[in-house]
């Protein structure tokens, strides 16, 4: 018995050996390198999720390269193992066409920033503030506090509106002014109301204008510029000091009204 281990051990004991160094070294060989992508990468301030994405990436790749590499030096034949990993490959990537898709397109998203974390964006036909970009997928948090979950592949994939970008946005209101009611003065209300607003952006300058003549009313458009993050609650405000000061000063606000002429019956 102690013969046969003498034996097997003089005859298999160096490729054990070199086969456990060769993993160790590789290995080691394997994070260094893997650190070193992860250096570079945050240097030139790619994002972290795809850095670290990256970082697992090119371990598991290298590392797969020493088991290899470690098999061989054992005597196990591995071209055959190889055709075996490329075919599993396959049909894993085939398998998970949707989930490659998710990815690529969060690798775009993620290298040219069309939105980040915080900005309020419409994509995907939903709309919410960015929370997470993850790899797969973008997770917005709705104005109703409700989590959305959209995958990246839908998000490249149509339009999207970010309304934080730019640090400001126009506020659009219509007001419907009665035919009866003084012209001039519900024009000057209304450029007080907005003129006394701290939170109006002084440029680009407010717009009060009479937009158009109406079936039932005259209505003025109402345009100030403010910063994104008063726009809810000025468009809240102005709304209702607008209607407190035309009650006020007597400026009807018109239901909408249709005339309607019956004809008499003919005898």
């Amino acid at each position: 018995m102690e013969d046969k281990i003498v034996e097997y051990l003089a005859t298999y004991g160096l490729q054990v050996l070199a086969a456990v160094i060769i993993i160790v070294v590789g290995r080691w060989v394997a994070r260094l390198v893997t650190n070193m992508v992860g250096r570079l990468m945050r240097r030139s301030h790619v994002e972290e999720t795809l850095t670290k994405f990256v970082e697992n990436l090119c371990f598991i790749g290298l590392l797969t390269f020493v088991i290899i590499a470690a098999l061989n030096t054992l005597g196990i034949e591995t071209a055959s193992l190889a055709v075996v990993i490329g075919a599993a490959g396959l049909a894993i990537g085939l398998a998970l066409q949707g989930s490659l898709a998710n990815f690529a397109a969060g690798v775009i998203l993620i290298i040219f920033k069309p939105f980040k974390v915080g900005d309020y964006i419409e994509a995907g036909g939903k709309a919410g503030s960015v929370q997470e970009i993850q790899i797969f997928n973008t997770i917005l948090n709705s104005p109703d506090n409700i989590r959305i979950i959209i995958p990246n592949s839908q998000v490249t994939g149509s339009s999207i509106s970010n309304y934080t970008t730019t640090g400001k946005r126009r506020l659009d209101l219509v007001v419907r002014v009665s035919y009866e009611s003084d012209l001039k003065q519900a024009k000057q209300l209304l450029q007080e109301i907005v003129g006394a607003d701290s939170r109006v952006l002084p440029e680009p300058a407010p717009t009060v204008a009479v937009a158009e003549l109406g079936d039932s009313s005259v209505n003025f458009v109402v345009r100030p510029w403010v910063n994104t993050g008063d726009y809810w609650d000025l468009k809240f405000d102005l709304t209702e000091k607008i209607k407190l000061t035309f009650d006020e000063n007597d400026i009807s606000i018109p239901y909408p009204q249709h005339t309607v002429h019956m004809a008499a019956p003919q005898s």
